[in-house]
């Protein structure tokens, strides 16, 4: 017997307020912990609340958002196990990116790459830099060919950008001073497709961050 599918449903809206809510937090306008009200929303975006719900339930799927039935939706705040576990997944995905990157990046790629880095000197504030930290990963991912590992990127790319926000709640300073330097060397090292220096600054970038949140 042949399964018939139903007809499919538009989701342009949805998808709009999603990015609209979505840029808001990652830019800053939304602490992390702050709630996020349906009918607030819904008139600051001049649509109904269905889109808006809708748009809720995909940025927690995202990681971006987490619902209570006594709070309603807030901004994701990350603990103690959430940010190891993004740490612990980073280190699996980087170690095969850098991999890839070394053996198969073309200078193209690699150029990318170094545009990316070349971008956080421009960076006005910290959330900017946050941004241009975040291109940069992803011009790594793009350069090492993989669909499969950009996917997985893609699934904890906003959560990541979580973890950045999180880390310049606990000292912007430090961010600000060690961030774009630590790039650069992460962008020379590929260049000179040594990954065994490469791995070990990518390495080290991560545990940097990682003792900062966590006091280790």
């Amino acid at each position: 017997m042949t399964t018939r599918v139903g007809p499919a449903r538009r989701r342009g809206l949805a998808d709009e307020v999603a990015d609209s809510i979505r840029d808001a937090i990652l830019g800053g306008a939304y602490e992390l912990g702050a709630q996020l009200r349906e009918v607030e929303l819904a008139a600051a975006l001049e649509v109904s609340r269905g889109p808006v719900r809708e748009a809720l339930l995909r940025l927690e799927r995202e990681g971006l958002v987490r619902s209570a039935w006594h709070r309603g939706a807030t901004v994701m705040t990350l603990s103690p196990e959430d940010i190891a576990e993004l740490d612990s997944l980073r280190g699996a995905l980087e170690r095969l990116a850098v991999e890839r990157v070394v053996a198969h990046a073309s200078d193209d790629d690699l150029a990318a790459i170094e545009a990316a880095t070349a971008a956080m000197a421009r960076a006005g504030d910290e959330h900017a830099l946050v941004r241009t930290d975040i291109e940069f990963h992803d011009a790594v991912y793009a350069a090492a060919r993989h669909r499969r590992l950009t996917a997985a990127w893609l699934a904890i790319r906003s959560q990541v950008h979580l973890f950045l926000l999180t880390r310049i709640g606990v000292s912007a300073e430090d961010y600000l001073g060690h961030i774009p330097h630590e790039h650069r060397e992460l962008a020379t090292a590929l260049r000179s497709r040594d990954a065994a220096v490469a791995l070990e600054l990518f390495a080290a970038h991560r545990r940097h961050a990682f003792e900062l949140l966590t006091g280790g």
